[in-house]
């Protein structure tokens, strides 16, 4: 008695083909998205906009904006803190926007070193 296959599946050369078409396909598409996402800029703030970050799609920081009465010479800290929350919140939406646009191009395939 011969092994029955998954509907849809058959040994024809045809069918491994496809799926390699497939997959170069996905592969295009996926460093088309990622050169897309590198051109992108990306603005968050902390403190209420106090202070203002804008990134690129590549983490780099393109500009840091302060608003005057938030620089206060007595408690420096606070400046150092809103600065690094703007900075991180910048870093998280890069890399939230990116796995979200990414995944559209895969169909949520979990790849290992895919990206």
């Amino acid at each position: 008695m011969k092994a029955r296959l998954p509907q849809g599946f058959s040994t024809k050369g045809n069918d491994m083909n496809s799926m390699i078409r497939r997959a170069q396909k996905m592969q295009e598409d996926m460093t088309r998205v990622q050169a897309e996402l590198e051109q992108k800029e990306y603005t968050t703030t902390s403190g209420g906009g106090a202070v203002e970050v804008v990134i690129t799609g590549k983490k780099e920081l393109k500009a840091i904006n302060i608003k005057k009465d938030v620089v206060d010479p007595e408690d420096v800290e606070m400046l150092q803190d809103l600065i690094l929350a703007a900075v991180n919140e910048a870093i998280r939406t890069v890399e939230e926007v990116s796995a979200t646009e990414l995944e559209k191009v895969t169909g949520g395939l979990n790849i290992p070193g895919l990206f």
